[in-house]
């Protein structure tokens, strides 16, 4: 590495563009290094100290074992910084700031290998949580809030316009400026959550939760409460109790962001059928004086008012049926918690009689439970085939007024006895009932669904609904409201 890489040496003035594009380049082939080689590059490693310190970053960005939150704690003037670095910047008039590429091509560095170089071997609670923090900061830089792309507590989810399928640093070249990740999003969030299952996987979950210490350091996620459904039956005592602790958690952090979904979305037309409640805290001042101005006296400057108007408060409500049934099968974790807690959320709101059902080779009326995703949770098991006619032996009793009577079905439809279930659900669709297939309800939107009853479905006028849990409570608004 000679001087001209990292800035060094005589005229440095004069070279400074190319210097820089030189710094960015260190950096960037040390990603890459790390990000495909676990062995260090000692030239790498030497010629990007040299630039960091350049630039007047902290060596601490180039320590793997140091967190990017223990970063910002001793350099809090860098959080802003992190924030948004990997969305579009507006080129200048002058052209790139050459400089600024450089020092957010350093600090892009340090989230992606934290993000995306988790390394192999056992995990601690403690690598987790850091790997979890990290994560959230890579969200940040990507514009998002924290927990938004690995389908976590984060809120709704970010439109992005634009594809992709891989994450790198480089955009016009090793060289070049930093691209405009953001555009990655739809592609970044799926992987985000599987590399967080990883990590979970190779913890020893069971030792972890006997130690409440170690068990207090978890922060619950998708992948680390889908190990523990799977894994409830084997847990008793401290580690039990903690796991319990960890999922009610997890429930708890969801059903808030997704109560004021439903709230936003199930709100009832104003009903004018009904009188307005004449109290004064519905008095309609304003139309109260316009309808009465015609009483207006100019001589002794005073409106009189010959009657006085209320606003309408009373919204249109309909006594709805909700039967949600659900596929429990392994491969539809992250709905089955999405939809009990949602069934859940439909189970408080006035006049919504709520059904839950879940199956996989037998069926489980979960009603009595609907209200408390909690211990519908805890009541499922997780696993095993799919046999969806048994889940509709189930659910047909529950249609007594179809008319008003809504069917969510969620599941990956790929179904043991296909031709006959697609038979029943078609009578159900026939007789009048609402019925809104969906083939999966997660905050990432990935999932698969069996091609054959896609496309019966689309020829019955009923439509797979595929993506953010936002869109099967949108459906849910139209016949609830």
């Amino acid at each position: 590495m000679t001087e001209q890489n990292t800035g060094h040496g005589p005229g440095g003035a004069a070279d400074a563009p190319d210097a820089d594009d030189n710094r960015r380049q260190v950096l960037y082939w040390r990603l890459l290094a790390r990000l495909f080689d676990h062995e260090e590059q000692p030239a790498l490693e030497s010629a990007s100290l040299a630039v960091v310190e350049d630039i007047g970053l902290p060596p601490a960005l180039l320590d793997p074992g140091a967190s990017v939150g223990s970063v910002v704690q001793r350099h809090p003037e860098l959080a802003a910084e992190f924030d948004g670095l990997m969305t579009p910047e507006p080129e200048e008039d002058g052209g790139r700031d050459r400089a600024a590429e450089v020092r957010r091509a350093a600090l892009a560095s340090k989230v992606l290998l934290n993000v995306f170089a988790s390394g192999s071997g056992t995990v601690t609670a403690e690598q987790l949580a850091r790997w979890q923090s990290d994560a959230e900061w890579f969200e940040r830089a990507l514009g998002c809030r924290p927990g938004e792309l690995r389908g976590g507590r984060g809120g709704a989810g970010r439109a992005a316009a634009g594809g992709g399928t891989g994450v790198g640093p480089t955009g016009t070249g090793v060289g070049g400026p930093l691209p405009d990740l953001s555009r990655l999003i739809p592609a970044i969030g799926p992987e985000l959550g599987s590399i967080e299952a990883g990590l979970v996987k190779r913890m020893h979950l069971r030792e972890v939760l006997a130690d409440p210490a170690l068990a207090a350091r978890l922060t619950p996620s998708m992948s680390l409460i889908e190990q523990l459904l799977r894994d409830k039956d084997n847990l008793s005592g401290v580690a039990l109790a903690n796991a319990k602790a960890l999922i009610r958690r997890y429930v708890d952090e969801v059903t808030e962001v997704l109560r004021t979904q439903v709230e936003k979305s199930t709100v009832g037309e104003l009903d004018r059928s009904v009188p307005p409640k004449r109290v004064f805290r519905n008095l309609d001042i304003d139309r109260t004086i316009w309808k009465n101005l015609t009483n207006w006296d100019p001589e002794g400057e005073r409106l009189y008012v010959d009657r006085l108007y209320y606003r309408h408060t009373s919204r249109k409500t309909t006594p709805q049926r909700l039967i949600v049934v659900v596929d429990q099968s392994g491969s539809m974790v992250d709905s089955m918690v999405n939809c009990t807690i949602l069934a859940s959320i439909f189970a408080g709101l006035p006049k919504v009689d709520v059904h839950l059902i879940a199956y996989d080779t037998q069926a489980l009326d979960l009603t009595p439970w609907a209200h408390d995703p909690f211990e519908t949770l805890l009541r499922t098991k997780l696993g095993g085939g799919t046999d969806g006619t048994v889940a509709m032996a189930l659910a047909q009793p529950k249609i007594a007024e179809p008319r008003n009577t809504v069917v969510v079905w969620i599941s990956d439809f790929y179904e043991w006895r296909q031709q006959e279930l697609f038979d029943s659900m078609a009578a159900v669709h026939r007789s009048g009932a609402k019925f809104i297939p969906v083939g999966s309800v997660t905050s990432s939107g990935r999932g698969s669904v069996n091609p054959w009853f896609r496309e019966r479905f689309k020829d019955l006028g009923a439509p797979v609904i595929s993506g953010h849990i936002k869109k099967l409570v949108h459906e849910l608004k139209t016949f609830l409201t």
